[in-house]
């Protein structure tokens, strides 16, 4: 919904606007033509233009001439304004397909009367106005089905449409940008030395469009801006539930928190610290080695470092309500994010990540704050194998992706499906690693003494049987044998 804006705001736009050098595919001046019909017409043909020009509002401006973009005032007045009988307000807004917000504002210039309409720009399909899509073509309104090519960008422009460009806060001063973005962090986390001068720093920013400029003079903080490095992720309204909750339980349920803890800070600032909290709540075993003791965390923080990132990568940001939860259980860690995996669970250790949020992902890859692209999931596995961790299950219940970790479970406590669980994913890592499982790979991965390969070739045969894992060559005597996993074949 396009907001109040105040007099400064408005003041600053129209001054913005009168900048460019003709009217545009997202803009228009007019005196005082008040026709509903091309009203509506330009109300389509800017709201498409906006889109495929990437701007957060189109706007048609009363009393500006289109020529000179000299301030000569307007008689136009949208409250009076009718279509038969009806306000012109709502007989616009009935009259486009699909809803569209518009906004009427008024200012004072130069003691001469302005009139703005800011409209949203379209999202999901071109808007259309009494069942026509129109569509900007310099600065003259036509429809859009006579320029295919245009078309076609538009619908490109819908499909690659992403939270990351969204904005969160709008007309923010040089200096607010600076107080508001832990700007700093970005430079340390490109291990780049810190620019001389404001507007370097500025520049640096707008490259990576964590903000742009905005119509209306200053800066707009884009949602990736700030969901990375906000100072206080609370500090902007929209983005105030997508901190990441971390929460300790006593015991293996949920019915006693031990701790609470809201992550405030941007992700990519926050991040080492978000790991250093999990990692110092999570159970330690004591083990001795050479007549001494220590103490390791139960689950291995590689992993937890790879589950956490991808929770906050993959998540589904227009799910409103909902962020990040990492919740701490004496036996387990779950690691769960807004939204369902676009890749099947199943498939998660050998298909390349499809992200919601890839410019958001390739940033914080940049960053080293995860792996490239498709080989996260490989290391986490390879983890619980190394340590010798039930495997991690992934799921997805109703609109959430989740990941659990097991903390140390001999071979005789797991059950089942347990046990078929970790065949499986033993046997993609091994494929994906162009490695083969056998009987001497399942008795490294849980520990079986060479002497016990009849219960190495047990566990072979409980995966055979659930349909998880095929014989790569039959042929060949039982000892030789390999395996691949059910879709490797």
């Amino acid at each position: 919904m396009i907001p109040h804006r105040n007099t400064d705001y408005l003041t600053g736009l129209v001054s913005e606007l009168r900048r460019l050098e003709s009217e545009d595919e997202w803009v228009e001046f007019k005196v005082n033509n008040s026709n509903p019909q091309v009203i509506g017409e330009n109300i389509s043909a800017l709201s498409n233009g906006a889109a495929l020009n990437g701007k957060t509002s189109a706007y048609v401006v009363w009393g500006v001439d289109d020529s000179t973009h000299a301030i000569v005032g307007t008689t136009f007045s949208p409250s009076k304004a009718k279509k038969g009988n009806e306000p012109i307000e709502n007989w616009l807004l009935r009259s486009l397909n699909p809803s569209t917000d518009i906004r009427f504002h008024e200012v004072t210039l130069d003691e001469r009367r302005i009139v703005i309409m800011e409209i949203e720009p379209a999202s999901h399909q071109p808007v259309a106005f009494r069942g026509v899509e129109y569509i900007r073509v310099g600065s003259v309104t036509k429809k859009l089905r006579e320029y295919p090519q245009k078309e076609s960008s538009l619908w490109l422009t819908f499909n690659q449409a992403s939270f990351e460009g969204g904005v969160v806060a709008e007309r923010i001063s040089d200096e607010d940008v600076l107080l508001k973005l832990d700007y700093p962090a970005y430079f340390d986390l490109l291990g780049a030395p810190l620019p001389d001068g404001r507007a370097a720093i500025l520049s640096a920013l707008q490259r990576d469009a964590l903000i742009s400029p905005c119509d209306a003079g200053g800066w707009n903080i884009s949602n990736m801006g700030a969901v990375l490095f906000a100072k206080r992720l609370d500090e902007f309204t929209r983005l105030r539930r997508k901190t990441v909750r971390i929460i300790q339980y006593r015991g293996t349920g949920r019915l006693e928190t031990l701790k609470e803890f809201e992550g405030m800070e941007g992700y990519a600032v926050g991040f080492e610290r978000m790991i250093d909290y999990i990692m110092a709540l999570v159970p330690s075993n004591e083990i001795i080695e050479r007549s001494l003791r220590r103490s390791v965390p139960m689950f291995p923080e590689l992993a937890v470092r790879e589950l956490v990132a991808n929770a906050l990568i993959h998540q589904d940001f227009f799910i409103s309500g909902a962020g990040p939860t990492v919740e701490i259980f004496d036996d387990r860690i779950e690691i769960t994010n807004p939204g369902k995996p676009l890749v099947d669970t199943e498939r998660f250790i050998d298909t390349p990540p499809k992200s919601r949020n890839e410019t958001l992902a390739a940033l914080m890859r940049r960053f080293g704050i995860c792996e490239e692209r498709g080989s996260g999931i490989d290391k986490v596995v390879a983890q619980t194998e190394v340590f010798q961790l039930p495997a991690p299950l992934f799921e997805a219940p109703g609109e959430f992706t989740r990941t659990v970790l097991f903390s140390y479970k001999d071979l005789s406590e797991m059950d089942s499906t347990e046990r078929v669980r970790a065949c499986y994913l033993h046997a993609c890592l091994r494929y994906v690693t162009n490695e083969r499982m056998s009987n001497a790979s399942i008795r490294d991965r849980f520990g079986i003494s060479r002497k016990n390969i009849a219960r190495a070739s047990r566990l072979l045969k409980e995966s055979l049987d659930a349909g998880v894992i095929v014989i790569r060559n039959p042929e060949a005597g039982t000892k030789n044998r390999t395996y691949l996993p059910i879709w490797a074949v």
